[in-house]
């Protein structure tokens, strides 16, 4: 068994250079050598070479597998199956697990998992944050259950949610139309004011904006196309380009004239660059526009313009509140948001629909009183229509 650093001809472009090599009995007992992929650091090949051994032991019946045993066999059996950004967020999520890292899996029991509970509560994170590490805990064992056979009905059932009564749910923030008029007044920089447009009247999430490229923007039909997002600082590199958040999140969406005259604006002066390329991105050029500098200037723009901070996110709500607002469709909001369902439109902006639904009771009010009144005029006709009866008699 050895770690090995490969000369620097053999290492990969984005700089993998660690790999372990060993031999093996098969299940026939015959001496197999093996060669494994290549690792970023010495430590990433040491986890895996413990793994890959783990993984040739996973059906001894006295396997003394730990949980940290569990949670990397995890991982590596997840790497080629989901995006970068999920394995970034599993990688993230492991710190957590460290209060059960030398436990036997095999030996995990109720005590463990309350202390490992309380050890979350330490943390100073939110209900929801909370509740997707408990998530993953439990994709753990389930993975657990299905490869490696593991037992846990006498803990998982007594296992819970977190919850706390006491933490309110932070208010959304969002600008009205008038707001985002006065943000946008104070922009002079033509890049910036066509990002913060398409952002608002679109309600692109940060990373499907970052992403954008020039042959997204269908100047013809007028359309922007959303298929790719960007995350920032994901193993090591400064950015990677993945599927959006979720199938659903592909989506085509019609332009408002006004971010079309800037769209074709930034493109014209793009296109004095000699290096000019379709792939460029549509805000920042060959590179994408930095997170922080997008922060510095709208958080200074607020300033300028004294309206109140709102998160990038924010602009996202804004965008689903002047819809609603308008009157939108909540099946065209859901779909313009690239919602994967309508629920989710719906649990999201429900506070804003208030005044719709007393507009609502208002539709039924006026029925009803057009109704007692046209019930009224019939009275009147019927009762005058008696009396003239009677003279003629």
């Amino acid at each position: 068994m050895s770690v090995n650093q490969l000369k620097q001809k053999d290492w990969t472009k984005d700089g993998r250079k660690w790999i372990f090599q060993t031999r093996y009995k098969d299940l026939n007992g015959k001496i197999k050598k093996y060669k494994s992929k290549k690792f970023f650091t010495k430590k990433e090949a040491q986890e895996a070479e413990r793994v890959f051994f783990l993984n040739l032991d996973k059906y001894r019946p006295d396997n003394d597998m730990t949980f940290k045993d569990l949670y990397l066999a995890f991982y590596e059996y997840q790497e080629d199956k989901v995006k970068e950004t999920t394995l970034h967020t599993y990688k993230d999520r492991m710190r957590y697990m460290a209060l059960l890292d030398n436990v036997k899996v095999k030996e995990f029991n109720l005590q463990h998992y309350e202390l490992w509970r309380k050890k979350i509560l330490e943390y100073n994170l939110s209900t929801r944050t909370r509740n997707y590490i408990y998530k993953f805990l439990k994709t753990i064992m389930n993975f657990g259950t299905k490869w490696y056979g593991l037992n846990f009905n006498h803990i998982y059932p007594k296992m819970t949610n977190f919850t706390d009564p006491n933490e309110r749910k932070k208010e959304m923030k969002f600008w009205t139309f008038d707001e985002f008029n006065k943000f946008i007044s104070v922009e002079d920089d033509l890049m910036y004011k066509t990002f913060f447009k398409t952002l608002y009247f679109c309600g692109l999430r940060k990373g499907e904006i970052r992403a954008l490229n020039w042959h997204d923007i269908d100047f013809k039909n007028n359309t922007l196309s959303v298929n790719k997002g960007i995350s920032d600082n994901v193993n090591g590199k400064r950015y990677i380009i993945s599927s959006p958040k979720t199938p659903t999140s592909n989506r085509t969406l019609p332009l408002p004239k006004d971010v079309i005259n800037d769209l074709k604006e930034l493109k014209e002066y793009y296109m004095d660059f000699t290096n000019f390329k379709e792939e460029w991105f549509v805000f920042g050029g060959s590179l994408p526009i930095g997170d922080d500098s997008i922060r510095r200037r709208k958080n200074n723009n607020c300033k300028l313009a004294g309206v109140k901070e709102i998160r990038i996110h924010d602009f996202r709500h804004s965008c689903a509140s002047l819809l609603i607002s308008q009157g939108a469709d909540i099946t065209m909001v859901a779909k313009f948001l690239g919602h994967s369902k309508i629920d989710e439109t719906l649990n999201t902006y429900s506070h804003m629909f208030q005044n719709k639904l007393t507009n609502i009771i208002s539709i039924i009010d006026n029925l009803n009183d057009k109704a007692k009144n046209d019930n009224a005029i019939l009275e009147e006709d019927y009762n005058n229509d008696k009396d003239d009866f009677e003279i003629s008699m």
